[in-house]
């Protein structure tokens, strides 16, 4: 008899998530979003030496003061700089789909952040500085095209596999979505290892929130096969981390072994290769998930909330 209770419980619990989650859809589909994308990269690229002082005229911003007219000049025609520009030409001869999917996350950052205002949308080319893909503002958005050209571009011939892997266009809405996730997610002093966790699991949990329409492995940069293999082994993993007591250590190596990109994740174990790296990062998103779904909390509330409180309150337990 109990058994069925709880059953029912579990079920009337899943209609209602089920129509929560189809009402909140169906609130953000009705939020109009206009985004036009400004293709600053083309006009420059295009632009004739007499041309700029008009392009400086529109986009003050993008033009140092710190450069004269002629460093300007030099750089439109600068050989390398023309075959960036051709090259970003090439691969991102429309937008459109791109443009859709930054007016989604704008529409889910609009439902959820109601002062959110829609900020101008600019691409550029940055030299390939894939540390700085993104750049968010109140009001300007920069996305540079030269870091989404291919994994396998010439151009990213120098930059290590597992970073380089994530240089597709398939990654800029992630990318996007993340540079407001570092804006927006309230960031403690971290201490331990269980606050690096939790702090990165916030941060893909709003992409889960923010684009809740792109796949899980784009999210957290993953291949399909590394996303699998953490699902598979998330049970050792987890019982790697409790045995070797590393949730409230503050052993500052854990972020290079666990947190920060890497080509595979540190256990010192044999299987060292086969794992992806960030698998900390990885658990974190689950123990958020587990928090959220067995605790009565908004999705703004939880990303104030500290690390140990979400974790005590996860009940997170590994499928084994």
């Amino acid at each position: 008899m109990k058994n069925n209770i709880g059953v029912c419980v579990l079920l009337i619990f899943l209609a209602f998530s089920c129509k929560n989650e189809n009402q909140i859809a169906s609130e953000i589909a009705m939020i109009n979003i206009e985004v036009d994308v400004e293709r600053f990269d083309r006009m420059f690229s295009q632009s004739q030496p007499e041309d700029l002082s008009e392009l400086k005229a529109a986009y003050p911003f993008m033009f140092s003061s710190r450069f004269t007219d002629q460093d300007w000049i030099d750089r439109l025609q600068d050989t390398l700089q023309i075959q960036i520009h051709n090259e970003v030409n090439r691969t991102f001869s429309t937008f459109e789909e791109e443009e859709d999917d930054i007016r989604q996350l704008f529409k889910h950052l609009k439902y959820y952040y109601k002062e959110f205002k829609t900020p101008r949308v600019i691409t550029v080319t940055n030299d390939v500085d894939y540390r700085n893909k993104s750049i968010v503002t109140d009001t300007i958005v920069l996305i540079a095209l030269d870091n989404y050209l291919g994994p396998d571009h010439e151009f990213y011939g120098g930059i290590q596999n597992y970073l380089r892997k994530n240089f597709k266009r398939e990654m800029i809405v992630s990318d996007l979505a993340e540079a407001y996730a570092k804006q927006l997610i309230f960031q403690s002093e971290t201490n331990t290892f269980l606050d690096d966790m939790i702090y990165f699991g916030k941060l893909l949990y709003f992409k889960d929130q923010m684009i809740p329409f792109v796949q899980d492995e784009l999210k957290i940069g993953y291949t399909k096969s590394e996303l699998e293999w953490a699902k598979v082994n998330e049970s050792n993993i987890w019982s790697n981390f409790i045995e070797n007591e590393l949730l409230y250590s503050t052993d500052p190596k854990l972020q290079g072994r666990f947190i920060r990109p890497a080509p595979f994740s540190k256990f010192n174990l044999g299987l060292d290769r086969e794992s992806p790296g960030r698998i900390g990062c990885y658990i974190g998103w689950q123990i958020v998930k587990a928090y959220m779904e067995n605790n009565t909390v908004e999705f703004k509330q939880m990303l104030t909330k500290d690390a140990d409180e979400i974790f005590r309150n996860s009940k997170f337990k590994p499928e084994k």
